[in-house]
């Protein structure tokens, strides 16, 4: 019986000698148009499903709603042990009007190293390693024990109503698991162990409105909306309380530094703080007249420690000072961080992986952003991220180099094998 790493390194030949296939199979994912919203992601799905098909992966698809499909699927050795599920996504952000005579976002090309098209880094590289290691796996069955299961899925980019919570309200016990791996964007040298929680409300101020020559007659609602923006700056005053073991490693030099170039100069500044970030405005009708309605949609992101119930108390208590502004709350958006141990066995399993693969070890940082690993985590299963680097993801020139696709692909093949290998 060959061991882990003998394992491991088998996986990493064949993903070399596969490297052009993956490449193509990337290419040809982000030529398949799945921007959400709207959320259509048929087209996605038929090349995942393909790509299944081709390799006799066992598969079904299962949709709350008929244009946002998600596909699951397991491999089961038989044999007692532990369950991992691989997580991925089809959609990818919203469209952008391509600009003529430049590289149109649902290219796919690959040039000079880089793949390029909408989707690239979040995230069409991480779900391409999901699938691929869901292949090798598949290969070396007979030599490991327990399940791995597969889950692609549709609707991450819009909270994941009918996506991954689709699948966790349907079939939770086929896709809960032990553990949970997902290729989201992290940047080689880090890992993702914790991540923000969101809160999204639209605030909406309505005022009689007139001419903008009599004031007097009524009060402005943009001005009251303006108002009201500095106010919700306060929210990002709030303290989380998170346990000490999490500060300590928060709080260590080499993990800051690892945020701030993973996320950009000044990241580890935010991670442990709330940020309130006015994403639409939307008011008035002529510059000479006083505006009757004024929107604003709000995102509040909350460090692991700090509640959603109390950041969402304290913006009520501050909408009530304003008896013309009403609040919605967009439940289906808003979700309380997540985290899960840093010291977990598939961190160390990530590192060895990533080490052998880039000769660096990725450090465990706290994320930014959301993604699906917190419905694993707001159910006590420790869910990790390994991906590319998030630095494009979203911008007109969307790519992943072909490196970082390799990497990635090893690493969460790899880390699979190690995982479920009969002899750990």
């Amino acid at each position: 019986m060959q061991t882990a790493d003998e394992l491991a390194r088998q996986v990493g030949d064949r993903i070399d000698r596969d490297r052009d296939e993956i490449v193509a199979f990337l290419s040809e994912f982000l030529r398949a148009k799945s921007p959400n919203p709207p959320g259509d992601t048929r087209e996605a799905s038929a090349c995942v499903e393909r790509f299944l098909a081709a390799g006799d992966l066992p598969y079904r698809v299962l949709s709350g709603q008929d244009h946002l499909p998600n596909i699951v699927g397991t491999l089961d050795s038989g044999r007692p042990g532990r369950h991992l599920v691989l997580n991925g996504h089809m959609d990818v952000f919203p469209a952008i009007e391509d600009i003529p005579g430049e590289r149109s976002q649902w290219s796919g090309e690959v040039v000079d190293g880089r793949v390029y098209g909408r989707g690239a880094a979040d995230m069409k590289c991480g779900t391409t390693a999901a699938l691929f290691a869901y292949r090798y796996v598949s290969r070396l069955l007979g030599q490991l024990s327990g399940r791995l299961t597969l889950t692609v899925v549709s609707d991450e980019e819009t909270g994941g109503r009918w996506g991954t919570g689709y699948l966790m309200q349907t079939i939770p016990d086929e896709v809960l698991g032990d553990c949970c791996l997902d290729g989201e964007p992290s940047g080689l040298a880090t890992l993702r162990f914790g991540e923000k929680g969101a809160l999204r409300a639209v605030l909406t101020t309505k005022t009689r409105g007139g001419h903008g020559a009599y004031p007097h007659m009524s009060d402005s609602a943009i001005k009251i909306a303006a108002e009201l923006v500095r106010e919700l700056e306060t929210l990002a005053d709030l303290t989380p309380d998170l346990p000490e073991h999490i500060v300590e490693i928060l709080s260590r030099p080499e993990i800051q530094a690892a945020t701030d170039k993973s996320l950009g100069t000044g990241a580890s500044g935010v991670v442990g703080k709330a940020t309130v970030n006015i994403g639409v405005i939307r008011g008035g009708l002529k510059v000479n007249m006083l505006p009757d309605e004024c929107v604003l949609e709000v995102e509040i992101r909350m460090p692991p420690g700090l509640q959603r119930s109390l950041v969402e108390r304290d913006l009520l208590s501050i909408v009530a000072k304003y008896p013309t502004t009403t609040c919605e709350i967009r439940d289906h958006h808003s979700y309380d961080s997540s985290w899960c141990d840093p010291h977990h066995e598939m961190v160390s399993i990530l590192q060895q992986s990533a080490e052998a693969v880039t000769g660096r070890k990725p450090l465990p940082i706290i994320s930014l952003g959301g993604s699906d690993t917190r419905y694993w985590r707001h159910r006590g299963i420790p869910a990790y991220l390994y991906g590319p680097s998030p630095k494009t993801m979203g911008r007109r020139d969307e790519h992943v180099t072909i490196e970082e696709l390799i990497t990635v692909v090893k690493v969460h093949a790899m880390s699979a094998v190690r995982y479920l290998n009969q002899a750990q």
